[in-house]
């Protein structure tokens, strides 16, 4: 639909999408388990770092192999390494990107997101995968957490725990890498964009976890959660219009997708080695 018909509310459309995903994510916390999320969040400590500095390193040596502009290209680095447009929003104004740097990160990571959301399950079943080594790898290869939390809940239950929890561990990186970013750019920016829902995600779950009176209506929220994060991804394909996939250009796009594969092949070979 958004290649052929302007979308009469964009900017309604970003603000449901931005609230809407957050409120979702905080409603799935109603369907976990406190102890079994932080052993999968200590289980990915090491490897989470890893694989965001190497994103990261790779990313600007794309970067600079295709000429991208050096604000783009950190963009780009920076929303696969950590979670997607949430990371490109947070750092931007760190690095005084323009508004076409920008919309070019943005829509680079989107149309790669809406790829994903399609094709990893599919990936997944067909190498046979555990529920555990696709919730882990969708969480380190995919780069928004709308597109990771759509994906794990097609391949199941507990895929769609660990997935959320690794994902949204990842996100919390968003506060040292945009510190860092500042020192690097030598930004005057003391402002740092905290994803403070991901605390309301854990105060969820821990309420799901020790409170008995919580479980009786939990199921209800968890439901009424996967229904929003439906409509989220239904507003985030409807403003993939035309114009913003002629905006990316083909250099930006390249560096985006040979990123991206690096990161989803690394990260697959080491999960199904039992690197992680």
């Amino acid at each position: 639909m958004a290649q052929f018909f302007a979308h009469p509310f964009p900017k309604t459309n970003k603000l449901l999408t931005k609230y809407l995903l957050q409120v979702s994510v905080v409603g799935l916390g109603f369907g976990m388990n406190a102890v079994q999320a932080m052993q999968a969040g200590k289980e990915g400590f090491w490897f989470t770092i890893i694989s965001i500095s190497c994103t990261l390193i790779l990313g600007l040596f794309l970067g600079k192999w295709f000429k991208v502009d050096k604000n783009t290209s950190f963009l780009i680095s920076t929303g696969t390494a950590i979670c997607g447009g949430s990371a490109i929003a947070a750092v931007s104004p760190i690095v005084k990107a323009n508004e076409k740097q920008l919309s070019t990160a943005l829509g680079t990571i989107f149309v790669l997101n809406s790829i994903a959301l399609l094709i990893f399950p599919q990936i997944g079943r067909w190498l046979q995968m555990s529920q555990h080594q696709f919730g882990v790898w969708a969480a380190i290869a995919i780069h928004d957490t709308s597109s990771v939390v759509g994906a794990a809940h097609k391949y199941g239950a507990e895929a769609l725990q660990i997935a959320t929890t690794i994902k949204l561990e990842r996100a919390l990186w968003i506060i040292p890498v945009s510190i860092i970013t500042a020192i690097v750019f030598r930004s005057d920016s003391k402002k740092v964009k905290i994803p403070y829902f991901i605390f309301l995600f854990v105060v969820a779950m821990l309420l799901n976890s020790f409170i008995p009176a919580v479980g009786i209506v939990s199921p209800y929220i968890v439901s009424i959660a996967k229904i929003g994060l439906k409509i989220t991804l239904f507003l985030i394909g409807s403003s993939l219009s035309r114009e913003l996939l002629k905006s990316v250009g083909i250099k930006p796009m390249l560096q985006g997708i040979l990123l991206w594969f690096a990161i989803s092949s690394i990260s697959l070979i080491a999960i199904l080695s039992g690197i992680s």
